[in-house]
Order: C-alpha cells, then structure tokens, then sequence
C-alpha cells in the first residue's frame, strides 16, 4: 500500500498528515486471559500474513538502498518488523510482497508514459523477486521459503516462517502471459490483477473504469494463473473486475489487504455484494492495517485533505510555501483522528458476518504504510488482534481460520485445481492483440 492521495505534494503532504500524532504504546496485557487464549492458538496454528512491504521497504532505504545485508533483521530495524518481533507476533507464514510502482511517471519501469504495452516492468520485477529471494536466504534458521501450502506446514513444524511471494500489479507482466510464467516459475504465487493504474485489460479501484471490468485477454490471464497455481489477488482492482474474475475461475480468490466497503467507503474496499459471493467461490478477505481502509474518520478526513489542497492549489497556485502554511494551519484547526484496533475487529466481524467465517483472514500491509493503528503499530501485535476477536466471542476453532488456515485453504485447493487444469490444457498462447484488438507496440 502506498499514499492514496496521489494528487498531494509530497512536500505538503508530509509536513502535516501526521502533525500532532503521537505513537501510543501497546498496554501491557501479560495476564489477560484473551491474550493468553490467543497465543495458544498461535503455537498450533501458522499465522498468516497476507501483505507485507518488506522487499520494497529495503529497496528504497534512504541510508543503504537494496542492501540485504546492511538491513539487519536481526537487529532492531527502522521499518515495521524484524526477527525479534516477528517472534513476538508469533508469525508463522508471511507473502512477501514483491511491488513495483505502475504510474506512467514512475522513473525507470516506463517509457514514453504510457502505463501498458511498453516494456520497462519486468526488470524491476525481477529485482525485486530477486531481492526478497535474498532476504529469505539469509535467514535460513528463522525464514524458509515456501512455495506450496505442504511447504509453508514444514516451515511451521520446524519453527520457522514460511515465506512466500505475492506480486502487487499485473503491469509487471507487460501483456505477456510467458512472462506471467516465469514468474511462477520463481516462486511467484498471487498477482494482484492491477495496482493503482488501469491495465490494458483490467480496471484498477483507483482509476478510470476504461474496461467496465476484465477485457477478454483479462479472464485469459485468470484463466492461465488457475492453470499455474497462482492466487488471484482482487484487493487494488475495481468491483466490475472482482465480479468478472468470481465468474470465470476455478480456483480461490484473495483479497491481499482490503477491507469493508461497507464500514467504510474507500475504493480499495469490498462490497458486500462481493463478499456474499465468496462462499461459492471459497475465497477469503484479508483485513489491512490500512488507517483509511479500517476507519471512517480517517478517511473521512483524508478526503477532506485532498479537497483543502485541491483549494489552496487553485488560490495559491505555484506558491508551495504558502500552500503548506495554510495546509498546516487547517491541520492544527483540526486534529487527525487516529484508526484503532477495535476499527479493524470491526471490519474482521463484518467480513465474517457477511461472507462466513471460513472467509476472512489477515493482510497487515505493515512496512506499506506511513500511519499506523494504535495497538497495530507492529508485527508484534498480531496476538492483540486475536485477543480483541476472542473478547467479542470468538472461539479458538474459529481463531485458527482466521489466523491462517483459511488462507492455507485456499491456496492448497488452487494447487489441486492447477493438477487438474494442466492435464486439461496445454500453456495458454493467447496475445492481447488477438483477443483485444490492441496494437501492442515494439
């Protein structure tokens, strides 16, 4: 997850989102029974992470950028996680997200400025596949890479964290499903359809719905990652591509890191129309640690923002210091609310009313934010968040779908339908320009 509010100077942005924002400290709960209730489940069942930023965290370290081995997880890191607190957050299985950026003016991963049909993704997708292949290697006592969900059990039985790779944004397949395979073929095992920008044939939540949906080359790429073995990942993508993509696999959905539309109205969120169609499909929704996701006020006033910047452009039009000065003093005015756990339970029961319990998971999205939920600030309070869920009610059977084996679920029965689609089917030949009409360019 990075900053939604695009549009905002990053220089204004960063001078006052935060002003006045203070870390609240976990309170200590060494002796509540919820607690205790919730790390019991975690010594039996692996935990699940469906989103983390880790790679990217490290590839854009300002003090040593790309370097595995100067970014010491076994010492206290800057970002949101490292060994010492994985342990306390009992984790047992992370996705590790191997993000690119999708902008057209995202330096060196375009040309021309033009989002799709132009190489220039794949390179920095390899990179990055690369570079967590590194971090996981150089664990190899606490982290041990996992392809399968049989692989992530071993990792557990042998107190280890099972790592996997999630990639964010299907632009880094640059219209080409051979380079969709080979990114399987390294590991690779969800694709988020889109990122933040609309692909040649799928609509992003957070930009102009060209497609309504899927484009016929779009339901050939579901198609072929069912064939692989490979997740579909909804969360980013439109609700016409959600419904699209629930209509032709065969195989499970995810949603990474999303929450309910219904709490709260953001685009990257799931409406309940899609999450009543979950049960048939068997996927599950994997609640962020996203602030304005999970809470109303907080997205309520991120919009606020956008349209006070949006003003101060039109009446101070070039002048950033004026800009800021007014955006600060409208800040001090009105103090940033703050997303708290008891925002993200909510969202959980709200999935699991609406979907069931077998459909509802965890995708922190930690190391991809700059906010974060108070009780939430960290891997390692993951047990926190059970412990809340065992307070509303929650039993432990019930806990243990929820910290990972819904998601194990769903990734274990994808790689039964992938055994039986390849004795169906050869590799997929399909190019966009056939089934599309797109004249993709050299």
């Amino acid at each position: 997850m990075r900053p939604s509010i695009a549009s905002m100077p990053q220089l204004v942005f960063a001078a006052v989102l935060c002003s006045g924002v203070a870390a609240s400290p976990l309170a200590a709960q060494a002796t509540d029974q919820y607690l205790a209730r919730a790390r019991a489940v975690l010594r039996t069942t692996p935990l699940v992470d469906g989103h983390n930023d880790l790679p990217w965290r490290i590839r854009e370290d300002t003090l040593h950028a790309s370097d595995v081995e100067a970014y010491d997880l076994r010492t206290r890191t800057p970002g949101m996680r490292d060994l010492d607190r994985l342990r306390k957050g009992q984790v047992g299985a992370q996705f590790w997200s191997v993000y690119i950026p999708g902008e057209p003016d995202a330096p060196t991963y375009a040309r021309n400025g033009k989002v799709s049909s132009v190489p220039g993704y794949a390179r920095a997708q390899l990179e990055q596949i690369a570079l967590a292949r590194r971090i996981i290697a150089k664990y190899p006592d606490r982290l041990m890479f996992a392809a399968s969900e049989a692989d992530v059990r071993r990792a557990f039985a042998s107190h280890r964290i099972g790592s996997l790779l999630g990639m964010e944004g299907g632009h880094a397949i640059e219209n080409s499903l051979e380079v969709l395979r080979a990114y399987y073929d390294m590991g690779v095992r969800y694709m988020t359809l889109t990122h933040n920008v609309t692909l040649d044939w799928a609509d992003a939540a957070l930009d102009s719905a060209r497609h309504g949906g899927l484009t016929p080359f779009g339901r050939e790429v579901v198609r072929e990652m069912n064939r692989l073995g490979m997740l579909c990942d909804l969360s980013h993508v439109s609700p016409g591509v959600m419904s699209n993509v629930l209509d032709v696999t065969a195989s499970p959905v995810i949603f990474s890191h999303s929450g309910a539309r219904a709490l709260v109205g953001h685009a990257r969120n799931v409406p309940d129309s899609i999450l009543r169609r979950l049960p048939t499909n068997g996927g599950v929704v994997m609640v962020p640690f996203v602030t304005s996701f999970v809470s109303k006020a907080v997205y309520d006033d991120d919009v606020a923002m956008e349209r006070q910047v949006a003003d101060l452009r039109r009446r101070l039009p070039g002048d950033t210091v004026g800009q800021r000065r007014d955006l600060a003093a409208w800040r001090q005015a009105r103090p940033r609310p703050r997303a708290t756990i008891t925002d993200v339970a909510d969202h959980i029961d709200h999935v699991r009313q609406v979907a069931g319990v077998d459909h509802v998971g965890i995708g922190s999205d930690l190391d991809g934010i700059t906010e974060t939920v108070v009780g939430l600030e960290d891997v390692s309070t993951f047990p926190t968040l059970l412990a809340e869920l065992a307070r509303r009610g929650w039993t432990d059977a019930e806990l243990r779908k929820l910290a990972g084996e819904n998601v194990l679920r769903v990734l274990k029965r994808a790689e039964k339908v992938s055994a039986t689609l390849r004795t169906q089917r050869p590799a997929s030949t399909a190019l966009i320009g056939q089934l599309d009409g797109l004249k993709v360019l050299p």
